[in-house]
């Protein structure tokens, strides 16, 4: 029986990485099935989970192996009855084991994803004594889930840090089976249009400190989403450049003045 092993790691590659190590072999003579996703902080209260593998030895099986034939010379003391050429030669086709089959998920029309999202996070808010109604809006590329009800600051946390970590569970859990995959977007009573409103007054007003003070300006650690309205939001001002900086979760964007330029 072949060995199996269980392995961890920040990454699903470096789990992998960690049992290759430990067989001896390349990774690509493992056949890995994973275990658990890494995950990040759940709504800034509890701490992530590595990924987790479970990795087993390829078995090299012999090729399947249509009957070999040879010279019937070279089998003198087997010799029956002259055979035409074409006997000789015609292969003789052995039956194959039969395969197992390894049937792809079927794709899962939008409807029932969007149903999966909905009793996910119902299950969340029931967990957290919340009554929360959900209102679906679904778009070209993804669905925005809007969150309505009382009390639910939690769900945003600072700088809307609780509700990307709840979008991301989610996305995760949706999507991990599914062929057709659809990306949501949680927003509470509006917060992301709200927020997106402050960042972009908050960009416009760093880019004219940068630019009086001559000085680069750091702005504090921002997600995804807000570093690219920053960086949108200055691209056309020609007094300033943008980049990011730093590692997840605490990347941040700069704002440089160009020289020669006031």
């Amino acid at each position: 029986m072949a060995k199996v092993i269980e392995k961890t790691g920040k990454t699903i590659e470096e789990a992998i990485q960690a049992a290759a190590a430990e067989f001896g072999v390349e990774e690509n003579e493992l056949e890995v099935e994973i275990l658990e996703e890494p995950s990040k902080k759940f709504l800034g209260l509890f701490g992530g989970t590595p990924a987790k593998i479970r990795a087993t030895l390829k078995i090299s099986e012999p090729p399947q192996i249509i009957s070999e034939v040879k010279p019937v010379e070279e089998e003198p003391a087997r010799v029956e009855e002259e055979k035409t050429p074409e006997e000789k030669f015609e292969p003789v086709l052995e039956p194959s084991p039969v395969e197992e089959e390894h049937s792809e998920p079927a794709p899962v029309d939008r409807e029932k994803i969007i149903a999966a999202a909905e009793k996910f996070l119902q299950e969340v808010f029931a967990a957290m004594k919340l009554e929360v109604t959900i209102e679906v809006e679904e778009l070209e590329d993804g669905c925005v889930l809007n969150l309505n009800g009382k009390g639910l600051g939690i769900l945003i946390g600072r700088h809307g840090q609780a509700l990307d970590s709840l979008q991301y569970l989610l996305n995760l859990a949706v999507n991990r089976k599914n062929e057709e995959k659809i990306y949501f977007t949680l927003d509470v009573e509006d917060y992301r249009r709200r927020r997106a409103e402050i960042v972009t007054k908050l960009a416009k007003s760093v880019a004219e400190k940068a630019i009086k003070t001559r000085k680069e300006v750091k702005l504090e650690p921002m997600s995804r989403h807000e570093r690219k309205i920053i960086h949108m939001t200055l691209q056309d001002n020609n007094r300033v450049e943008t980049h990011s900086a730093g590692e997840e979760p605490y990347r941040y964007v700069i704002v440089t003045p160009k020289r020669g330029r006031r």
